[in-house]
């Protein structure tokens, strides 16, 4: 089989949430616990009250305000319109109600599996990992296949299976990445810790619980952040741009503003607002 072009360019659109082409999956597949982070009780299964009949949230741009945080925090790496038009070829749960219960199983398998391709897109674009590019793209073709099967295929599908040996390869990227002496500090518990001058650059900051931590005009240099716990931390001023596998989801749980840097596959989150106080 030819290999994948090995691109250094860092293209993952297609893994972006296009709701304009999703029926509205994560609005109704979830069950929501009343919270700070949801505002009412809803199962699993039934449509959010705020849902339009477009599939549009009627509450999008007051979201925060309105009591909803955690929609503005999850997000599906494209597996909604993929699973929309893709693999239903358009149907809906609305529309087709017996496709319902199947549409909602394939979500969480098909999130996962997007998620592993938005990791390894990185991995491909990543210059100093060159030596381990070649096993990255054959990962992504295996990730890519198993995104086309049926949903019956997908509903069965033991995402974490797949994902395991993807984690391992994301392992060696990072100490290849980050040099053999960065310092790990995997799990690490800094929850509300004042790190401001504490030196993180190029540290292995895995699964670390950063909830709170005050970062503000940290440089985190090519620090290894995958599944980091940036809850409510402070990135004010902070330079995140070399940052390996920073997802949408974490930088928009944390607190930031315009002098946040960030890296270029990813936006500030619309309520960042303001200049890092002096």
């Amino acid at each position: 089989m030819p290999s994948d072009p090995l691109p250094l360019v860092d293209d993952r659109s297609s893994l972006r949430a296009d709701c304009s082409r999703c029926a509205g999956l994560c609005c109704v597949a979830p069950a929501f616990a009343a919270s700070a982070d949801f505002a009412i009780d809803k199962p699993a299964g039934t449509p959010c009250r705020h849902l339009g009949g477009d599939f549009r949230c009627g509450i999008h741009g007051e979201l925060r305000e309105r009591g909803f945080p955690g929609c503005t925090v999850f997000d599906c790496f494209g597996a909604g319109q993929h699973i929309t038009q893709g693999t239903f070829g358009g149907r809906s749960w609305r529309d087709s109600p017996e496709l319902a219960s199947q549409q909602f199983a394939v979500l969480p398998v098909m999130r996962q599996l997007h998620e592993t391709l938005w990791y390894l897109s990185e991995v491909l674009a990543l210059p100093a990992a060159s030596p381990l590019h070649a096993e990255a793209a054959a990962r992504r073709r295996e990730i890519e296949q198993l995104t086309r099967r049926s949903a019956e295929e997908l509903a069965a599908l033991d995402a974490g299976a797949h994902r395991a040996p993807v984690g391992e390869l994301l392992g060696r990227v990072s100490e290849l990445v980050r040099g053999p002496r960065a310092r790990n500090r995997r799990g690490a518990e800094l929850m509300g810790r004042d790190l401001r001058r504490t030196d993180l650059r190029d540290a292995s900051l895995r699964g670390a619980y950063l909830i709170g931590a005050d970062l503000r005009g940290a440089d985190l240099g090519s620090a290894d952040l995958l599944g980091a716990d940036l809850r409510a931390a402070d990135l004010r001023g902070a330079d995140l741009s070399r940052c390996l596998f920073l997802t949408r989801p974490q930088v928009t749980a944390a607190r930031g503003d315009a002098s946040t840097r960030l890296p270029a596959a990813l936006e500030h989150p619309p309520h960042w607002r303001g200049p890092l106080p002096r």
